[in-house]
């Protein structure tokens, strides 16, 4: 015999949204108010529902957005909702409550990506834990409509994240010992090629999407506009941070030619006791490793010397969006100028940021989306995997997209349209 729980389902506020989003193991900036003004600035309808256990406490929730379609509104729930999807009487009131609710909006259907781990994975995609398919058969039972198990990048929400877990770290140093190899070093590069991070104000928002315009042309996808990321900054407030890495250039050539300097009287002290060396041979070869350091320093003079002239002293080369959030830090956004590759700039940025949230207690580092294929070098996100391992994280695979018929026969119509347009 089992007891059913009592539930109510109905509206709730944004307030009462934000703190579900706290406290919920599955909460992140995507369901929160500051995503709901955001929406609501970008000419969409938004509404959120919940469900109260016996005692009024608001147990389950999300927000809704709401967008024109050809047979009427569509519902978007953008990793929620915020429910346990293992919990199949709980589940069942969340679907309750948005079902009432596109109908009150006379919507066609709702999908909804939750943030539900599927299955964790190491951080070469591996599995590291069980599947859960009980909370693909709940949604389903209850008349959702799962997209599969799809790979590569979505188009709304991605089924695949790269995260950092930062328990027990102390500080930046301690981090750092936690990347691989090479992330480490590039790090120390970065450090010493004089790049600086800070974050970007309002008025320098056009530098964000500049550089975002960079990579959005160098990897062939559509950037957003200005428009959207001063939205997104006017929305979100002090959880959002726009941050600049950008190269000192004049720190960088007196780095060089401080080192230039020092190879050059090496050189010539070396010279100057080879005649009388007892052991030449051994000063010859390290006349031989003073002339290679000068002459990488003669290169980064000239090279640091070069980008001055074109670019000037200070450099603006890499961005990031990072949103906060009570359970973790989300990068959320980025770009970059292939120019200054091997400035690691892109790095510093990672490592800064991770370092203030050991600074703020935030013990989850969600670095977004990866395309879910692990062993194709020619995949498009290939190198961004690459990059995001370098943090030695791991992998959650989501459960993916869920879509909820609410009115059959227009959503039946456009079914058989978007089957007719693909042919």
């Amino acid at each position: 015999m089992t007891t059913q729980k009592t539930y109510t389902v109905g509206q709730i506020t944004p307030a009462e949204l934000d703190a579900l989003s706290a406290r919920h193991p599955q909460g992140g900036f995507q369901q929160t108010s500051h995503m709901a003004t955001l929406a609501q600035r970008g000419g969409i309808t938004i509404d959120c529902v919940g469900v109260r256990n016996a005692a009024g406490t608001i147990v389950a929730g999300c927000m809704i957005a709401f967008t024109k379609g050809r047979f009427g509104l569509e519902g978007s729930i953008w990793l929620g909702p915020l429910c346990d999807e293992d919990d199949a009487e709980l589940l069942a009131a969340m679907t309750r409550a948005i079902t009432i609710c596109a109908r009150k909006h006379h919507a066609v259907s709702v999908s909804c990506w939750p943030g539900q781990v599927y299955m964790r994975r190491t951080t070469d995609g591996e599995p590291d834990g069980p599947a859960d398919d009980a909370a693909i058969e709940n949604m389903t039972r209850l008349g959702w409509r799962h997209a599969g198990f799809d790979r590569g990048y979505g188009s709304i929400v991605n089924r695949w994240v790269y995260l950092k877990d930062l328990t027990g770290i102390k500080d930046g140093d301690a981090l750092l010992k936690t990347y691989l190899k090479n992330t480490r070093r590039n790090v120390k590069i970065a450090r010493n090629s004089g790049v600086t991070v800070r974050r970007l104000g309002r008025d320098e928002l056009d530098v964000f999407h500049d550089i975002c315009e960079m990579s959005a042309e160098k990897q062939h996808f559509a950037n957003r506009d200005l428009a959207y990321f001063q939205r997104f900054y006017d929305s979100f407030g002090d959880d959002a941070q726009f941050m600049l890495a950008e190269v000192h250039l004049d720190e960088y050539l007196a780095t060089w030619q401080g080192k230039f300097d020092a190879a050059t009287k090496e050189v010539e002290r070396l010279e100057g006791t080879l005649p009388t060396a007892k052991y030449p041979d051994s000063v010859r070869k390290k006349i031989a490793n003073a002339r290679r350091d000068l002459d990488a320093a003669t290169a980064r003079v000239a090279d640091a010397t070069e980008r001055i002239g074109k670019y000037g002293e200070v450099v603006p080369v890499a961005v990031g969006l990072f949103v906060w959030h009570p359970r973790e830090l989300v990068y959320f956004s980025s770009g970059s100028n292939g120019d200054f590759a091997k400035f690691y700039a892109p790095t510093a940025l990672q490592h800064e940021m991770m370092s203030e949230c050991i600074r703020r207690g935030v013990t989850l580092y969600n670095f977004y989306g990866i395309s879910g294929l692990f062993d194709d070098p020619d995949d498009e996100g290939h190198g961004v995997l690459e990059f995001k391992q370098g943090f030695d994280g791991f992998v959650e695979e989501l459960v993916g997209e869920f879509t909820l018929p609410v009115s059959r026969v227009r959503f039946a119509l456009m079914q058989l349209a978007h089957k007719i347009l693909k042919r």
